[in-house]
């Protein structure tokens, strides 16, 4: 039986990793910047490089893996379309994120992966708003700093296992409170 060298393996996934359809960091030069189609829910993002989660972190690397900013755009979305009155239109931008936990590095390069959710580390999203009418007339806006200090009290109807729970939670409570069903 002849042996592959390890290199093959490591090859084959540095190959797949690079071929995955769509950025896998939130900082990628041809990440999106905001989210496709059209709907009455439109939402935007700065640039994640300058938002605290990457900017803060106890580790830059794994707080931009992935694309939890688009999947948080895509839960405001989903969201609050139902709320709106037919042929209002709703612009959501963020400005800055900070999800909930931290990576701490002082626990050694064996823990420098794991992210500590504590109450010490709260959500904390910052955005602004257009809501307009069907007439174009402006309806409501401003600008919110989102944030939940007490974010592991209290019962969570979303999913245990979903690493955005606690943003998600935190942006469902703003979207209920901006725009209650009429």
């Amino acid at each position: 039986m002849r042996r592959l060298p390890l290199l093959t393996p490591l090859l084959a996934l540095a190959l797949l990793t690079g071929c995955a359809s769509g950025p896998t960091r939130v900082t990628d030069a041809d990440a999106p910047r905001s989210l496709a189609g059209e709907g009455p829910v439109q939402v935007r993002w700065d640039d994640p490089e300058a938002f605290s989660e990457i900017r803060l972190s106890g580790n830059r690397w794994e707080a931009a893996r992935g694309n939890w900013v688009e999947r948080l755009a895509e839960h405001v979305r989903d969201r609050a379309a139902p709320r709106l009155a037919p042929g209002q239109r709703l612009d959501v931008t963020f400005h800055d994120i900070r999800r909930a936990g931290n990576y701490e590095p002082w626990r050694g390069p064996q823990a420098d992966r794991i992210r500590y959710v504590r109450d010490i580390y709260p959500p904390r999203v910052d955005l602004s708003f257009r809501l307009t009418g069907a007439d174009g007339s402006v309806l409501a806006e401003g600008e919110r700093r989102l944030s939940d200090p007490g974010f592991l009290t209290g019962a969570s109807t979303l999913d245990g296992s979903d690493t955005l729970r606690f943003e998600k939670r935190l942006l469902d409570r703003w979207i209920q409170r901006e725009f209650p069903r009429s």
